[in-house]
């Protein structure tokens, strides 16, 4: 048998025989790769793999940094071991809990009996992460069978991974091994700690923020900014999961497997009802001076059916709502701009027809008639209702749309008529102590199902458009968010469990040899720790129902 295999290399073209067994690692050199950082793993045949992995039938590889998304996730993966084991070595009867991303970073807290997080605690912390860092120690995947890999995390303490162990019922698991200290982690990790050097750890509150390198900038670590009224709701919705008595995903599988997935639903549910009259009662007492709301958030937030929802709470208190979406305001197809690669940018200010916008909201509140605009997806075109609509005086307009909270798009609308609220699924939901859900996963899981649903795009399509959308969401949408008198969190705990149902036969759809097939995988993987839950019980109210279908509100 030939004792070599032909490999093509994205990076340059280079299409080379190499040794069979050769490293990913090793062909690094063999075909002289150069990227503008180090390199963290590869994607071969489209299909991640970390710089260990041994090559033995022919393949296409692309070697990755951190600036692609894959290499990042790879590098905070290995960040959260490396901080583990800092906290480990330092305070072993401390739990370390890696919580949410917040500010650029990762939000982090240390319980314990006997432990009190000082600065001088966080100072000792990331002096450990450094010393390792220098010392330039291995992270050592190890595969065995799954019965002993469970013997040992019990023995280190890891309980919160037990059951998902068990629940996936796999004869073999992979897990690290950094410096004697075991842990797993749901994705690849870097070759040593020496790859993982740029990261700052600062006292956040009433617990840490891990910095991260900036995407754009590696070298640099993103700045350190406070975010109080983003803190402030993923706190309220960690309260609401110890209610719910769900904080990670082991315990939400506990309950669906129990039978009780229709309760958690119904509180879940009563808890964005309670919230959505909270804030309606706090526009209330204001409603002689607000004459818009301004809803804004990132993609898949479920800001329309909020938005209706928060329309039926102001009819409670009297007060008589008119909904205006954005989204009726794009400019025709031919007329949208277009990313540096040529797609169309749905996401850019620009994109909206400001002119018309504010032209019939000024019309609006001088008293006139106004007849608004529906946008089609399909054609990409504006169309215009037949019935006009007026503004009395107990009415109020409900204005949602990406840009809300963008002071360019109301100008002239004085600050104390305006009443902004900022939506984004701000999960609060770990799958264990060191793995978060990604708000961000969360999301785009959201918008497969809805555009599959709704605008007749695969789940390929959407996952290529989903980097434009988070470079429009960094640009046009995250720095106003502060700025919102109100941030409502419109995740629900359970939500994954079903939207599960729906979009792992379309991310199955998507093929090896499509570049999406990565990403699909990952998501895939991430999907089967979620044990199911049907839809009967989610009401048609419900903000999920904007994805899933079956909501009582029009669109």
């Amino acid at each position: 048998m030939d004792n070599n295999v032909t490999i093509k290399c994205l990076n340059n073209s280079k299409v080379l025989q190499v040794k069979r067994g050769t490293s990913l690692f090793d062909a690094i050199g063999i075909f002289d790769i150069k990227l503008g950082n180090r390199i963290l793993g590869a994607l071969v045949n489209n299909e991640l793999e970390d710089l260990a992995y041994e090559i033995y039938q022919p393949k296409t590889i692309q070697f990755i940094d951190i600036t692609h998304p894959d290499g990042m996730r790879m590098y905070t993966r290995s960040l959260s071991f490396l901080l583990y084991k800092a906290v480990k070595e330092l305070y072993p009867d401390a739990r370390l809990i890696i919580d949410h991303s917040i500010a650029k970073g990762i939000f982090c807290k240390i319980t314990g009996t006997d432990f009190e997080l000082t600065d001088e605690a966080v100072s000792a912390i990331l002096d450990k992460m450094r010393f390792y860092v220098k010392a330039d120690f291995k992270f050592i995947r190890i595969i065995e069978e799954t019965q002993d890999v469970i013997k040992k995390i019990t023995e280190q303490g890891l309980y919160d991974k037990i059951n998902l162990l068990k629940f996936r019922g796999r004869s073999y698991k992979s897990y690290y091994i950094l410096d004697g200290c075991i842990n797993f982690f749901y994705g690849y990790l870097v070759p040593s700690t020496s790859y993982i050097n740029v990261f700052e750890l600062n006292r956040y509150f009433d617990g840490m923020l891990l910095r991260l390198p900036k995407k754009n900038n590696p070298d640099e670590v993103e700045e350190l900014t406070v975010q109080k009224k983003m803190f402030t709701v993923f706190q309220e919705f960690s309260q609401w999961n110890e209610i719910l008595q769900v904080s990670n995903l082991s315990e939400l599988n506990d309950l669906t497997f129990k039978g009780k997935s229709e309760t958690l639903i119904k509180i879940s549910e009563a808890l964005h009802e309670k919230k959505i009259a909270q804030i309606a009662d706090i526009i209330n007492l204001r409603k002689d001076k607000i004459k818009i709301i301004l809803i804004s958030g990132p993609s898949s937030s479920g800001k329309t059916t909020f938005s209706k929802r928060l329309a039926i709470q102001l009819l409670v208190n009297g007060i008589k709502p008119l909904n205006i979406s954005l989204d009726n305001y794009f400019v025709d197809r031919e007329k949208t701009p277009r990313t540096p690669s040529g797609d169309y940018d749905f996401e850019a200010f620009e994109a909206i027809d400001v002119d018309l916008f504010n032209q019939q909201i000024a019309e609006l509140l001088n008293g006139k008639k106004v007849i608004l605009p529906k946008f089609s997806f399909e054609n990409g075109k504006k169309s215009f209702n037949t019935e006009p609509i007026e503004m009395k005086p107990d009415n109020i307009l409900i204005i949602e749309g990406i840009h809300g909270l963008n002071p360019k798009l109301t100008p002239l609308i004085p600050e104390e008529s305006k009443f902004m609220i900022y939506i984004s699924a701000l999960t609060t939901l770990n799958i264990d102590d060191h793995n978060w859900v990604s708000t961000r996963d969360n999301r785009l899981i959201r918008r497969i199902v809805r555009d599959y649903r709704y605008r007749k795009y695969t789940a390929q399509e959407t996952i290529a458009r989903w980097p434009s959308v988070i470079e429009g969401e960094e640009k046009h949408i995250f720095p106003f968010q502060e700025k919102a008198n109100v941030i409502f969190n419109s995740a629900l705990v359970y939500e994954l469990a079903v939207l599960k149902y729906y979009a792992d036969p379309l991310l199955r759809e998507i093929q090896q040899c499509q570049p999406e097939y990565s990403e699909a995988k990952r998501l895939l993987n991430f999907l089967s720790y979620f044990r199911p839950i049907k839809t009967w019980e989610i009401p048609p109210t419900s903000i999920l129902r904007e994805f899933l279908g079956g909501s009582s509100f029009s669109y």
